[in-house]
């Protein structure tokens, strides 16, 4: 019996195989992957389901201080990646990427009021006082006086616009985001 020229390359009935190209892409993105895993704190990798294999590949890249013996382990986690579904990785590191965003956001809200309050002063304070009537507008006054005081004295922030933008987290902790 001859065989074919389907035969030859182990065909098995119509499904293609990715191009080379197409592996070559998807090996890199696991590997991109596994990297990306390679910056997770500790906690947060240990909160991902992975293959036991694949997280003692990590804790071991990260003892490695041999630029080669970790480019070396780098591969090893990749080689490893491209035997794991992706997917639910990704979602996490979307969903960490996503919450770090907003916690920017967050952080650069409050630098901004605390320049406006240092800056406007009672008008800011005022409309600060709107947003949040609860406030108690004397300390805020307080507050506002020794940053700006700070800030003439030595020009640069200190202690005292610390201590206002510590007090503007926690007001703002207070409402949804």
């Amino acid at each position: 019996m001859s065989a074919g020229p389907d035969d030859e390359h182990g065909d098995d009935g119509g499904a293609e195989r990715p191009s080379k190209s197409a592996r070559k892409r998807a090996a890199h993105a696991a590997q991109e992957l596994g990297e990306a895993l390679l910056r997770l704190p500790e906690a947060e990798l240990s909160a991902l389901e992975l293959p036991e294999a694949l997280r003692e590949a990590l804790r071991a890249a990260r003892r490695i201080g041999s630029r080669a013996a970790l480019a070396r382990q780098r591969q090893y986690i990749g080689k490893l990646m491209r035997q794991v579904d992706t997917e639910p990785i990704r979602a996490a590191l979307g969903a960490r990427s996503e919450r770090d965003a907003r916690e920017t956001e967050r952080f650069r809200r409050i630098e901004n009021w605390r320049d406006r309050l240092m800056t406007e002063g009672e008008v800011a304070l005022a409309e600060l006082a709107r947003w949040y009537p609860a406030i108690d507008v004397n300390a805020w006054r307080r507050r506002i006086g020794a940053a700006r005081a700070q800030r003439e004295r030595g020009g640069t922030a200190g202690a005292a616009s610390r201590e206002l933008f510590r007090a503007l987290r926690a007001l703002f902790a207070t409402m949804p985001p």
